[in-house]
């Protein structure tokens, strides 16, 4: 069993957040954020981004968007929604150094996560990060299975443990570290 108390954080320099469920609240199973007025960020985020900028950490979204390819909304929209994460953050004075958007469906490339073609291509456009010096923070065994084929430290965001699945149980179990949030995470980091 992991020992998810004990991770050592000090030399992260690159953090890897996933979207839905870790910047901004998910939407229920099976459905997706395809406009702004669906968009509200969770609690904490805009400060706990903030603090890893001003810490001089690399604060990088991965996130995949399958109802782009499913035609649910498109790239315009989320375009918009990101104008929207940006604006949010710049109030608070912080910011995302990038984001890599997956659009499309299962079997269709080898950027969706748990595959691993954002990261390569964060890697290709942050020549400074590497696995041991990366973490990927995200709220599903996707995320977490992702970072680990990248050799990265992993850190699933816990969520309700009444209604998890048998999906977020293996996630659990495949983490590095287990958080509330990414406030919670942004402070066990920065304490490290």
């Amino acid at each position: 069993m992991k020992d998810h108390a004990n991770i050592e954080l000090a030399d992260i320099s690159h953090v890897f957040l996933d979207r839905d469920g870790v910047l901004n609240r998910n939407p229920p199973h099976g459905q997706f954020v395809t406009c702004c007025e669906e968009f509200e960020l969770l609690p904490g985020v805009e400060d706990a981004v903030a603090e890893l900028n001003q810490s001089g950490r690399k604060v990088i979204v991965v996130t995949n968007q399958r109802a782009i390819a499913l035609g649910l909304y498109s790239q315009q929209d989320l375009e918009r929604i990101h104008a929207l994460l940006k604006e949010r953050l710049a109030m608070r004075r912080a910011w995302l150094d990038a984001i890599y958007v997956c659009p499309h469906d299962d079997g269709q490339c080898n950027c969706r996560k748990p595959l691993t073609g954002l990261f390569e291509q964060a890697f290709q456009d942050f020549p400074a990060a590497r696995p041991e010096n990366s973490v990927m923070v995200g709220d599903s065994v996707r995320d977490v299975e992702a970072g680990n084929r990248m050799g990265m430290r992993t850190v699933f965001i816990i969520g309700d443990r009444k209604t998890a699945s048998a999906e977020a149980e293996r996630a659990h179990s495949l983490a590095t570290l287990l958080v509330a949030s990414l406030p919670d995470f942004v402070r066990r980091l920065l304490a490290s």
